[in-house]
Formats: C-alpha cells, sequence, structure tokens
C-alpha cells in the first residue's frame, strides 16, 4: 500500500467525510467520530458514577457517539477499584445523571458491559474471580491496598455460564432503562469473552471449549442474548484480534475472528446481526482487517493505532483517512477525547491537540487530567 503524505491524507480524511453525518441502526451522529470507551476509576467504590462523570461525558457530546466505560453486569465481574457496575437500582439511577447530562448537550451514548473474569480479586469484589478454566492472570493486579498478587480464578459451571448469559441481558436492559441507546458487549482485551475465546486461557473440554466453535459458543450466546433484550440495532460488539492484554495468547487469530463473526451471523440471519463491530487497534496494513471488513455486513468501528507521546492533529486524521479508506464506517479514538473535550472542532479546524497529562491522573480520581482539559476559546 502506498502511504500518502499525512497532510495530503488529513485533507482526504475531511472529504472522504469523517466530519459527515452518518447512521448507526436508529441512531442519527453528527459526525463518525466515536469516543472509545475509558476506564477512569471515578465512580463510588459500588459501582456508582458520579456527578464529575456527568461533567466529563457533557464536554465531549460532540462526539458523533459517546461509548462510555465498561460497566459489570454482575458483582463477580469487578475489575479493579471504583469500576463503574450496571447490576442494581443505584447503578442505573447513578448512570441516568450521566445520560441526561449528555443529552442535555447533545450528545448520544452507548454503554459498554464488562465482565473481567480472572482478571479482578477478592480485594476489589469481595469474590473469588471466575473464568472459563483455573488459569490464573499472570500478573499483580490493583487493589484499594495496591497492587497484590492475582488469584486462580474458579473454573464457570454450566449454571455459571448460563447465569452470566442472563446477567448480561439483565444489564443491557439496565442501560436502556438509564438512558442509553445501546451497549457494547466488551470481548477484547483480555476479559472473561475474550478469555473464552483465547486457547490459553479456555482449557476446556465441554461445549464451551476445545474446538473453534466451541470457544467461540460463550460469546455468541452473550451477544444473542444481548440483542434478544433490548435489539440488535441496539447492540455493538467489540473485539481485539491478536491482542496480548492481560496474558491472553491466541494461537489461531486469522481463523478464530472469521469464525466469529460467521456465527454470529448465522445465530439469528441478517436482521439479528448486532448494529456494529468495533475492532480494537485497527490496521489497514493487515489482511484480517479486510477479511473481518468483509464479513461483516454492519456498521465497522475503526480503533486506529497511535503512539504513546502527543499526537498532532495530522497525525489522528493521518489515521482516521487510512482507516476510513479501508472500510472503516466510523473511527473510535480514546485518549484524544481524553484530553481534548472539544476534539471533533480541533480535528475539523486542524487546531493543536492537548497531550494526555501524566498517566497517572487518569485513574486516581478526582478532576485533575480528568474534567480539567482545556477547550479552544470561543470566538467574542
Amino acid at each position: 500500500m502506498t502511504h500518502t503524505a499525512p497532510e495530503n491524507t488529513a485533507i482526504e480524511a475531511v472529504g472522504t467525510g469523517l466530519f459527515e453525518p452518518a447512521r448507526l441502526g436508529p441512531l442519527a451522529l453528527p459526525n463518525r467520530l466515536v469516543m472509545a470507551p475509558l476506564t477512569r476509576n471515578r465512580a463510588t467504590a459500588d459501582g456508582v458514577p458520579t456527578p464529575l462523570m456527568a461533567t466529563y461525558y457533557a464536554q465531549r457530546a460532540s462526539a458523533g457517539l459517546i461509548i462510555a466505560e465498561a460497566s459489570t453486569p454482575n458483582a463477580v465481574g469487578q475489575t479493579y477499584p471504583n469500576i463503574t457496575a450496571i447490576h442494581d437500582a443505584s447503578h442505573v439511577a447513578g448512570w441516568r445523571q450521566v445520560t441526561d447530562a449528555v443529552h442535555a448537550a447533545g450528545g448520544r451514548m452507548f454503554l459498554q458491559l464488562q465482565h473481567g473474569g480472572r482478571v479482578g480479586h477478592p480485594a476489589n469484589s469481595g469474590l473469588t474471580p471466575v473464568a472459563p478454566s483455573p488459569v490464573p492472570l499472570p500478573e499483580t493486579i490493583h487493589t484499594p491496598d495496591g497492587r497484590r498478587p492475582s488469584v486462580v480464578p474458579r473454573e464457570m459451571a454450566l449454571d455459571d455460564i448460563r447465569t452470566t448469559v442472563a446477567d448480561f441481558a439483565a444489564a443491557a436492559r439496565n442501560a436502556v432503562d438509564a438512558g442509553f441507546a445501546g451497549v457494547e458487549v466488551h470481548s477484547a482485551n483480555g476479559h472473561l469473552l475474550h478469555q473464552f475465546l483465547a486457547s490459553n486461557t479456555n482449557r476446556r473440554t465441554d461445549a464451551y471449549g476445545g474446538s473453534q466453535a466451541r470457544r467461540i459458543r460463550f460469546v455468541v450466546e452473550v451477544v444473542r442474548a444481548v440483542a434478544d433484550a433490548i435489539g440488535p440495532e441496539r447492540t455493538g460488539l467489540r473485539i481485539s484480534p491478536g491482542s496480548t492484554v492481560n496474558g491472553i495468547a491466541e494461537a489461531d487469530t486469522d481463523t478464530l475472528y472469521p469464525a466469529l463473526l460467521d456465527a454470529l451471523a448465522e445465530a439469528g440471519g441478517p436482521e439479528a446481526l448486532p448494529a456494529y463491530l468495533h475492532i480494537v487497534r485497527s490496521d489497514p496494513d493487515q489482511p484480517l482487517f479486510h477479511e473481518l471488513r468483509k464479513r461483516w455486513a454492519g456498521t465497522l468501528i475503526g480503533n486506529p493505532v497511535l503512539p504513546d507521546d502527543r499526537i498532532p492533529a495530522d497525525g489522528v486524521l493521518h489515521a482516521a483517512g487510512r482507516l476510513l479508506s479501508a472500510g472503516a464506517d466510523l473511527i473510535a479514538l480514546g485518549r484524544p477525547f481524553l484530553a481534548n473535550p472539544d476534539l471533533v472542532e480541533r480535528l475539523r479546524t486542524r487546531a493543536p491537540l492537548n497531550p494526555v497529562r501524566d498517566k497517572y491522573f487518569m485513574y486516581v480520581g478526582g478532576p485533575t487530567g480528568y474534567t480539567d482539559y482545556p477547550t479552544l476559546p470561543q470566538p467574542a
């Protein structure tokens, strides 16, 4: 593939529709920029969203779509301290304050549903984590008392699997009650659903382990249950092919994910296909990205690979333009939205972007490095 210079590609990105309206199921989006889900540990210890979070998300309401941070569908699914949840009335009420603020600012929101599986600790949830197999996380985990060794998770029995599928469906209904337009099922970054997909974390010999078709089954059942509960047009799926986050090792990435998309398409027919597929760290130079685009009939959200240091506007536009040209319909950005509440306007005008501050502030609570990033001066 021939790479165009960033300046030219930035102009091309604008011309190919990054700032043009789009549709996602019944939702009308004013632009194709999506705020990716970003865990920032600003909830209460019980997982209830806070007023500070309502301010944070409302500041970023100019995004075509906000996908709010990972929320657990049950207590045992909690990963770290001060993570949001969506499995009881207090969570629904807390999230309702957030969605009301975003709607008042003209925005649209989905909520990501995430079960940590083995990425959890009794010091965080009060419960022993569960997972497809009793294979511990190969690293320490953050707790209120600092980093502690991971624990061996309890292997999920068939009743646990059925209950967890039902919990995802109930969480999706709670999200809609809280004012979200839909939910994103998190099957990425080494959490529970990804643990079922990966052969190094799924060592089962029953109907949910072994062959690709069996390792895929749990993900398909969760997505179908959520779609049945709230409608496929309100349901999205996030995947991270080849990711090694949280100790994941996939031996069959190039065939696993096409098989997963085929199984989802077959599970309920074209009319039951989820509204979107969200691919983490999408790379238009990789054949797998194009294979997944070919197999996915719905909306595809691309998440470009960006450098860890300061990201200029032209660099973001360059990466977004390449993904749009490769077949992505929407572009999800994380750190640029964290540091730039007015990211859409900054990219539209190619204004300088704020750099992300010290990463320490991402996860410590409070407004610093969260709601205090500056916006562009308003015209007089």
